[in-house]
């Protein structure tokens, strides 16, 4: 068994879609899909229900991915152990970043952290906040930037941004006309939301249920574009971070205030007790400046 075969595993088992893992790990979809099956052959198990419409693991493809993780989380942490010792003039983190976060917030980051320390090379994982938690814990990445609150027993965290949440409709929605709405007068609305690997779809449940009532929730995606567009095409409302709104066209949307908004608080989070290597220590000593 070799090391290579349980990471690509491992990217297929993330993303879900062969198509995905083979663009992150830059190799042919057949030579990844090789690459599995000559794991499967050796472990003498299938990882992979194939026979869905959707990519999904068996019971022994979770138990694979879950010692898989332990292993290559293990690997990667001697990796940046032994270069520190050696005081090597690079470094390179994995940040787990969910896509929302990423067309927001980080290039103008990354842009001046680059500036500042060209010789660190920044490697992004774009997936929901759940599955970037999920991956810190496991040791794949290095960094996690996620929606808080976050369990401070399992991870070490630093604050980058706190901001409110916003109603975005349809102009032709009544609702648009309004200076300010409550919660409350969204009961009977549809919403789109965010899916569930996305700590945004369960924030805005609890919000709702606070409010005293369940939302109705007409579509969920993964890609906050689309859910824009879905608002567009008046199938439904969102409730979106308020700095989004200047991504979106002014004529097709409309952005509302909320009394009493919903917040969403940003960190990066590391594991505790894993060893941070000097680049993953000045990344996270730059955005403590940064919050300052």
């Amino acid at each position: 068994m070799e090391l290579k075969d349980l990471r690509y595993f491992t990217e297929v088992a993330n993303y879900g879609s062969f198509t995905k893992a083979a663009a992150s790990t830059f190799i042919s979809q057949p030579t990844l899909s090789k690459a599995i099956k000559k794991l499967e052959s050796e472990l003498k198990v299938e990882l992979f229900e194939r026979s869905t419409r959707t990519l999904t693991l068996t019971d022994a493809g979770e138990i694979v991915l879950r010692q898989a993780s332990k292993i290559l989380g293990a690997t990667d942490e001697l990796s940046v152990l032994l270069d520190d010792l050696i005081n090597l003039p690079t470094g390179k983190i994995k940040i787990g970043i969910p896509p929302l976060i990423g067309t927001l917030f980080f290039p103008a980051i990354a842009k001046e952290f680059k500036q500042r320390y060209p010789e660190v090379t920044l490697e992004l994982i774009e997936l929901g906040a759940k599955r970037i938690e999920q991956l810190v814990e496991d040791g794949q990445v290095d960094v996690g930037i996620v929606v808080f609150p976050i369990d401070n027993g399992k991870f070490d965290t630093t604050p980058f941004i706190k901001e409110e949440f916003m109603l975005y409709t349809s102009p032709k929605n009544p609702l648009a006309a309004l200076d300010e709405v409550n919660l409350q007068q969204l009961k009977d609305e549809l919403f789109i939301f965010f899916n569930r690997e996305f700590a945004l779809h369960e924030l805005i449940i609890n919000e709702c249920q606070k409010a005293g009532f369940y939302p109705q929730i007409a579509y969920e995606s993964s890609q906050w574009d689309l859910i824009t567009e879905l608002v567009i095409a008046e199938l439904g409302i969102t409730l979106l971070p308020k700095s989004i709104y200047r991504k979106m066209d002014h004529d097709a949307i409309k952005m509302v205030s909320l009394s009493s908004p919903p917040m969403w608080e940003l960190g990066f989070i590391t594991k505790k007790e894993r060893y941070k290597s000097f680049a993953v220590r000045t990344l996270l000593e730059f955005i403590s400046e940064g919050d300052k």
